[in-house]
């Protein structure tokens, strides 16, 4: 079970206890994963029952790790790892869930979450996982990692399109970021994402406040450059 997950090995000893959140709508799966969890040392500091209540409590409490469900009424656990990413980026989350669709898996990983993990590997396999994923490794099956790569050698050679998975910017900011980096105008934008062009403006005010420069020039100039970090010459790969 845990031969299948892409991560390095990780000590499970840390100087403090791993503080978690729990999101899910069945009380007796937080249950079961709460018991997993305490019983390897790991604080679980809160339990959210929807996507709502994950939100606030990740922003209030600002927990290591979130252990996110998918399927929540109110706000689903992917639209609740965009907002808790975007407002917190130190917060790392791990989606667990029912399906083993890695489209689905692959969608939460683009909204900002550090691993995603079918129920089906076993409560047993989360408390290794989490630290995995607070000590910067990525927790996903051998078959996703490989979905990963199969999708970075479609992106092209100036990396456009590649977004860091730490990012204060939201995946629409992105998409409107991309834009700007094609040389496409503010009505091309709209035209584009079907937006009307005074929320393009919006948009671009919050990417250029976020990446703290002051012009679209300078916001292009800052995405090549967090995207030239993201690629590493073939000759440096040892």
């Amino acid at each position: 079970m845990t031969q299948d997950l892409a991560a390095a090995s990780t000590e499970d000893t840390e100087l403090e206890p791993l503080r978690v959140i729990v999101a899910d709508d069945d009380a007796l799966s937080r249950r079961v994963v709460r018991d997993v969890l305490q019983e390897n040392g790991i604080i679980v500091i809160a339990e959210a029952a929807n996507g709502r209540e994950a939100i606030e409590l990740s922003l209030y409490y600002k927990p290591d790790v979130v252990v996110m469900d998918l399927v929540m009424p109110e706000i689903d656990g992917i639209s609740a790892t965009r907002t808790i990413t975007g407002r917190e980026p130190g917060i790392c989350i791990v989606i667990l869930s029912s399906t083993e669709d890695q489209e689905v898996g692959l969608m939460g990983l683009r909204a900002g979450a550090s691993g995603f993990l079918a129920k089906s590997v076993g409560v047993d396999a989360l408390p290794r996982a989490l630290r995995g994923a607070k000590a910067g490794e990525a927790v996903v099956s051998r078959r996703m990692a490989m979905r990963v790569i199969e999708g970075l050698r479609k992106v092209r050679e100036d990396g456009s399109g590649m977004r860091p998975v730490r990012s204060r910017l939201t995946s629409r900011e992105w998409e409107v970021l991309d834009l700007l980096c094609d040389g496409r105008s503010t009505e091309d934008v709209a035209d584009t994402l079907v937006l009307s062009a005074e929320t393009v403006r919006s948009h671009v005010k919050n990417v250029l406040r976020k990446l703290g420069v002051s012009s679209r020039r300078e916001a292009v100039e800052a995405a090549r450059r967090m995207r030239a970090e993201m690629i590493v010459p073939a000759e440096q790969v040892k």
